[in-house]
């Protein structure tokens, strides 16, 4: 039964290749509302599941867990479409929840964790959604120069990727800093696959604003005649990302 529950809970914390359902329903579920919705209940389903199971994790569990965030981090490089790379960089990010039920020092508040690295993902989806309804769609490359044409939609957009791949000051960041710091002293090859893992965050973040935001622009085109995103929907924004780093500032009190 212990086995069975763990293979349930990583369908919610998504280890390959159970990972192929969230992503599958993520695509299915078009609506950008019901998307931020998913991604911030599906990991919490994943850790309410595990004090079900009666004994520890098996052995294999942990490394599938790296093994699978570097996948998605890795397979995020190449993606040109914000929705689905919101999605691999959730798998990615949610792979290593696994890592916080080996530590004693997130007993108690694994679940805090979880939502502060999946709130800068549902308000990423939200912006996917904004674009797709100016433009039809959300890839790289189809409109890049958003900062001349689109510059609060463009200012929210990079702040929420920063949150996303977990920049300094933002939950996800102490997040992967407390997991660093306990699997430093106990198993270094892991927090060497946390760093690489980091890395490829960060790395696939800048490429994605650097494909919407960065570059010239052309205003004066038909595909440029959108609107932008209105002075109170850029406050909203800007006060939920403001409370994320607040959020993030108090789960810094996690740190060895």
């Amino acid at each position: 039964m212990s086995l069975a529950t763990y293979l349930l809970a990583a369908v919610f914390l998504p280890l390959f290749p159970f990972s192929a359902a969230f992503n599958a329903l993520y695509a299915w579920v078009g609506h950008s509302a019901l998307r931020a919705v998913l991604l911030l209940i599906w990991p919490q389903i994943g850790l309410a599941l595990m004090p079900a199971a009666a004994g520890p994790p098996p052995d294999w569990l942990l490394p599938l867990a790296l093994a699978t965030s570097a996948l998605y981090a890795f397979r995020a490089l190449a993606l040109r479409e914000l929705g689905q790379w919101t999605a691999f960089l959730a798998t990615s990010l949610w792979a290593l929840l696994w890592l916080t039920g080996a530590s004693e020092l997130f007993a108690g508040s694994a679940h805090l964790h979880a939502l502060g690295i999946s709130a800068p993902l549902a308000l990423l989806a939200l912006l996917t959604g904004g674009l797709e309804g100016r433009f039809g769609a959300a890839y790289t490359g189809l409109y890049p120069g958003l900062a001349q044409t689109l510059p609060r939609f463009s200012g929210v957009l990079v702040g929420t990727v920063l949150a996303s791949v977990a920049l300094p000051l933002f939950p996800a960041f102490f997040t992967m800093l407390a997991l660093l710091l306990t699997s430093v002293p106990s198993t270094p090859a892991a927090s060497l696959a946390l760093l690489g893992i980091w890395l490829l965050w960060t790395w696939a973040g800048a490429r994605m604003v650097q494909g919407l935001v960065v570059g010239p622009a052309e205003p004066d085109t038909p595909d440029y005649q959108v609107a932008d995103l209105g002075p109170g929907s850029a406050w909203a924004y800007a006060a939920a990302l403001m409370a994320l780093t607040i959020g993030g500032l108090f789960l810094s009190g996690d740190l060895p």
